[in-house]
């Protein structure tokens, strides 16, 4: 299985792929399968290169490819100017709209207050739904005070991890193992069980 995050954020360090990670190594550790992480404060500066998919360069084309043949997504942007951020839009702009159909898709964001937790709700699950992805019901809202040194420590932030795999699992084939959440001195840590 192919596990892709998509981080949104425009600098480093953010709290936003810190987020990514942590719910792309959940799906990893429960499910098995590969994960990889694009953070696009790294891979903006390629995909900006081309307006249309049809002028991306070999290091572009990767990068959609990547998007287009994962089997699950993670997607998660920072909040700005109350939408997800202009970087990642651009990245869909060059998914090709047939690619993500029926494929799962993890939704997180961050920001600076509670207030903005909706950006979810009407930014990032209406592009999914352009796209006919699966965008899981349950959705990772993150603020500032969640993390310690760009690290989630939240439990309940965490717990919703937690909910978010177990929506995933709904779809997936089940696996012999279990795996949870929890917020230790270092920030989270997985824990897997037998089921």
């Amino acid at each position: 299985m192919k596990i892709l995050g998509l981080s949104g954020n425009v600098k480093r360090p953010s709290r936003t792929a810190s987020l990514v990670d942590v719910m792309a190594s959940a799906v990893e550790s429960r499910f098995g399968g590969v994960k990889r992480v694009i953070n696009l404060a790294d891979a903006a500066p390629v995909l900006f290169r081309a307006l249309r998919a049809d002028q991306l360069e070999s290091e572009g084309r990767e990068i959609i490819d990547a998007v287009e043949t994962a089997d699950v997504l993670v997607v998660g942007s920072p909040v700005y100017r109350a939408s997800y951020t202009g970087a990642l839009k651009h990245l869909f702009d060059l998914v090709d709209y047939r690619a993500l159909a029926g494929r799962p898709v993890l939704l997180a964001a961050t920001g600076g207050s509670p207030l903005h937790a909706l950006m979810i709700e009407h930014q990032l699950r209406p592009l999914f739904g352009f796209f006919n992805a699966l965008s899981l019901p349950t959705s990772i809202y993150a603020v500032e005070t969640d993390f310690v040194d760009n690290r989630l420590t939240n439990p309940a932030v965490l717990e919703r991890v937690d909910r978010a795999i177990a929506d995933l699992a709904r779809l997936l084939p089940v696996s012999p193992q279990r795996t949870t959440l929890s917020a230790g001195e270092h920030g989270p840590a997985l824990v897997t069980t037998k089921a």
